[in-house]
């Protein structure tokens, strides 16, 4: 398997990703005309974050995003990691764990990351032990969202 940071002619498996992943999780189905341009939007404005894949037996298996968030508190950023998705088949080969490990060197070399965050819906036990397996643990923090 191979995990690069993804590139533009990367989108098409992302929005299927990403509509994947909001189906099995939300049971929701995501507009692909405001999908595909907030996809696109990342590899226009590196501001917005950056993609992660990974590739085996010739195609995307496994993608996901990282989105920045400044800490005041620790003078540094944390890494947002959203948008996981593993094809079906491919779950349990350590797809995740290999893209952390990824990002993780990723910040090594930027220097300026003070941590990693992410958020899984409570009722998703098969992704909190992947989560717990590759070496994050739950936070202090419960998440608030209004959506306009």
């Amino acid at each position: 398997m191979k995990i690069r940071l993804a590139n533009s002619n990367d989108v098409d498996a992302l929005v299927e990703f990403n509509q994947a992943m909001a189906m099995e999780t939300e049971r929701k189905q995501l507009d692909p005309g405001i999908l595909r341009p907030g996809v696109e939007a990342v590899f226009n404005d590196e501001a917005k974050g950056f993609y992660v894949v990974t590739e085996a037996d010739g195609k995307i298996v496994g993608g996901l995003l990282v989105t920045f968030e400044w800490s005041d508190w620790r003078n540094g950023w944390f890494w947002w990691i959203q948008s996981v998705y593993v094809l079906p088949d491919y779950r349990g080969q350590a797809i995740y764990p290999g893209m952390y490990d990824f990002i993780k060197g990723l910040a090594d070399d930027r220097g300026n990351v003070c941590g990693f965050r992410l958020y899984v819906e409570r009722e998703n036990e098969t992704a909190r032990r992947v989560y717990d397996k590759a070496g994050m643990h739950e936070s202090y923090y419960r998440m608030y969202e209004e959506e306009k």
